[in-house]
């Protein structure tokens, strides 16, 4: 609890200066619920959404020599915003930092760019590669940081280049093979830098109408099969191929394990597809921790699989960790009455 306060004192003491750094661009006390695409979390001390380059590397000069904790936030479609907040500086990328262009078969966005927007964008363009993105709600940054996609393909694919800021202020640049891009993975995982922006590559077909098509095609199939009306983060569990191959998708498995529709306070397993956890309405962070415990727990009991989850979990002092771990942490502390 000391490090908690200690952070939010530090963070109180650096308003003034994160104000004359970046004017118009701070927000203290911010309703963390309503960043989330869960419509879950609470109070974040301060934000900062940052709109150039530029602006970045103030910033980042600025946190690193007052030796500020801080983290990075996108859409928060694959985040989980802890129930008691934010303690520590959240940096956060969307529309500000938003900026696209398109040059041939060549594509250029900054990290803020709405995924769905960028698709449409790219096919338009008559580039074809990006459809599979049509339909997930998230940001570049973190499109790229999970190496997210869907149909089982990853938009690491079609990088050609991405560019970070490093803690330091310094910038860099990683070619697709630099990344390490995997199956929802990317070597931006394993570091503190912030993706800034990225280069593409995609396939000039000229046939946007078809193209079009497809992506209609995909929202349709999307919309029959993933809920949209209530507030969720998307695809909760990462698909395991082995697991697949056995006994199919997390969904399917989720299902036949007699999950579906399972309720925990104000979160519900989805009664329309079971990989995916949705908002009743006052759902916690707590409550959606309960049921990624609950369908981990029977999935392995039932196949002996282990099946963690793709969302990640933020603590209130900015740590960033895959929400299965925090999940089965606060039921063993519970288990031991702490």
């Amino acid at each position: 609890m000391e490090t908690i306060a200690q952070a939010s004192s530090d963070l109180r003491s650096a308003v003034a200066t994160l104000q004359s750094i970046l004017p118009g661009a701070v927000h203290e006390q911010v309703d963390l619920s309503a960043l989330s695409r869960w419509r879950v979390g609470g109070v974040a001390d301060c934000i900062v959404a940052p709109r150039t380059v530029d602006e970045v590397r103030k910033l980042m000069t600025f946190v690193n020599e007052a030796g500020l904790p801080y983290v990075v936030i996108g859409s928060s479609s694959n985040l989980m915003f802890a129930d008691e907040g934010l303690r520590v500086l959240g940096i956060h990328f969307g529309a500000a930092f938003a900026s696209m262009r398109i040059d041939g078969d060549s594509v250029w966005s900054q990290a803020g760019v709405w995924v769905p927007e960028f698709a449409r964008q790219v096919a338009r363009a008559g580039l074809t590669g990006a459809e599979h993105v049509c339909g997930i709600p998230g940001t570049l940054g973190g499109l790229i940081y999970m190496n997210g996609g869907s149909q089982r393909k990853g938009i690491g694919d079609n990088i050609v280049e991405v560019t970070t800021m490093t803690p330091e202020g310094e910038l860099r640049y990683y070619d697709q093979s630099s990344c390490t891009f995997a199956y929802r993975a990317s070597r931006f995982q394993g570091t503190h830098e912030i993706i800034l922006e990225a280069r593409f590559q995609f396939d000039h077909s000229g046939e946007s109408e078809a193209i079009r098509r497809s992506m209609l095609t995909i929202l349709r199939q999307r919309r029959q099969k993933f809920p949209r009306k209530l507030p969720n983060c998307g695809s909760v569990f990462v698909s395991n191929p082995a697991m697949y191959d056995e006994y199919g998708p997390p969904g399917a498995v989720i299902e036949k394990c007699g999950l579906k529709g399972m309720k925990h306070g104000g979160a519900q397993i989805s009664p329309l597809h079971a990989n995916f956890i949705v908002n009743n309405g006052k759902a916690t962070a707590s409550d959606l921790l309960y049921l990624i415990n609950k369908v981990r727990d029977t999935v392995k009991q039932h196949t002996g699989y282990d099946m963690p989850a793709e969302v990640r979990y933020l603590t209130p002092e900015g740590e960033l960790t895959p929400a299965h771990l925090k999940a089965e942490q606060m039921f063993q502390q519970a288990a031991f009455g702490h």
